[in-house]
């Protein structure tokens, strides 16, 4: 298939983009480096350092022989988006390309408009250029488990049935995000559903709990390839986050009582629940919603999971609770169905103690790097 990855250089962007082009697809990236930018503006660099798009490209097909091509160019930019789908032709696009940060979102002002600005712009870019160039395109695109919130009931996979008054019908599952990023992804989800039913696109959203990891096959295949990773407060998914905390002897931060409960999946799952996404796309006309996760755990689970496994590598892991920065519900009730993907064929990856000790280690050999200062929360949702 000719893949087209919108937001190529990123956590997950870059990752997708080698196992296809690897899987022997043709692969097409494009990134703006806003994540790069943001990230350095705010001290929030990643562990160690990552070659830029290009360069990494290079070092990918020097170790696999496999081409990625690269565009470094603004996906709100319509003539840019449009020319490239217009030219390359894909089969598939898979977006990514959204500022992906609850923390950053609730900055300021400045941090919410661009979230707000690009995340929606590039949707509706996507939109209109797959409509205009690519009718039959597929659409993959990164959701989050976010929208959902956190309700007192079930959550369901991205649909409802509803009775009321002795009449049914199904709608979108109701949602009420914590961020601004979060209900950016919602208002692409209400706008992508307008377009699917006017223009019968077909697309697939994929409901993405915290992803945790760094090592994918073809990242494993030589440092340069992996992936960003972040721990801190602003880009660090909570497990990352307190791996490195565990590594750097700075006790696990625990926002207030710890029961957020989310579900979490491996970065090596992430590649995997795509590639099924891709391989099956929905009839046209369809929204299709599965919600990518493995495990559902709540952060104190997390900690204790972290502090366990440690122990077999050495280290002596404390845990503790620090206020809240966020506006959140810190002990509530929580379940997902995620049963789409494993229909699909999808083979989990848990987060065991070998699992664990396996990043740890990893970690390990970065501690030199590890800058304490980027640990602690530096945004509050309300002040």
């Amino acid at each position: 298939m000719n893949i087209l990855i919108l937001g190529g250089d990123g956590y997950l962007g870059w990752p997708t983009a080698m196992h296809f082009a690897s899987l022997g697809h043709n692969v097409c990236v494009i990134d703006n480096y806003m994540r790069r930018n943001i990230a350095q503006s705010t001290s929030s660099e990643p562990l160690f350092f990552v070659p830029n798009l290009n360069d990494r490209a290079e070092i990918f097909k020097s170790v696999t022989g496999k081409h990625i091509s690269v565009i470094i160019g603004d996906c709100t930019d319509y003539r840019l988006l449009t020319n490239t789908i217009k030219d390359f032709s894909p089969d598939t696009v898979v977006h990514y390309a959204e500022q992906p940060s609850a923390p950053y979102s609730m900055t300021n002002y400045e941090s919410a408009h661009l979230t707000l600005n690009n995340n929606l712009n590039t949707t509706f870019n996507l939109i209109w250029a797959v409509m205009e160039n690519a009718p039959d395109c597929h659409i993959v695109k990164l959701g989050t488990m976010g929208e959902y919130g956190t309700p007192n009931i079930d959550i369901e996979e991205g649909w409802l049935d509803i009775e009321h008054k002795g009449r049914s019908d199904k709608f979108l599952y109701p949602r009420q995000a914590g961020s601004l990023y979060h209900t950016s992804k919602v208002l692409d989800t209400d706008l992508i559903w307008f377009y699917v039913r006017t223009h019968n696109l077909k697309v697939t959203d994929l409901k993405q709990g915290p992803v945790y990891g760094l090592s994918t096959k073809e990242a494993d295949m030589d440092e340069k390839l992996m992936p960003f990773f972040n721990y801190d407060d602003i880009f660090g998914t909570v497990v990352n986050r307190f791996l490195v905390q565990a590594v750097a002897d700075i006790p696990l931060t625990v926002y207030g009582k710890g029961g957020q409960t989310r579900g979490f999946l491996n970065l090596k799952d992430t590649l995997q629940c795509v590639e099924l996404a891709v391989n099956s796309p929905p009839p046209s006309g369809d929204l299709r919603i599965l919600n990518q996760f493995t495990e559902q755990f709540s952060v104190n689970e997390l900690a204790e999971k972290v502090k366990s496994a440690a122990k077999t590598v050495g280290l002596s892991v404390r845990i503790n609770s620090i206020e809240n920065p966020r506006k959140e519900q810190e002990d509530h009730y929580y379940n997902a169905s995620h049963s789409g993907l494993l229909d699909l064929g999808l083979k989990p990856h848990y987060l065991d103690e070998d699992t664990i000790c396996e990043m740890l280690e990893k970690v390990i050999l970065y501690k030199s790097s590890i800058d304490k200062k980027k640990i602690f929360p530096r945004v509050k949702w309300a002040t």
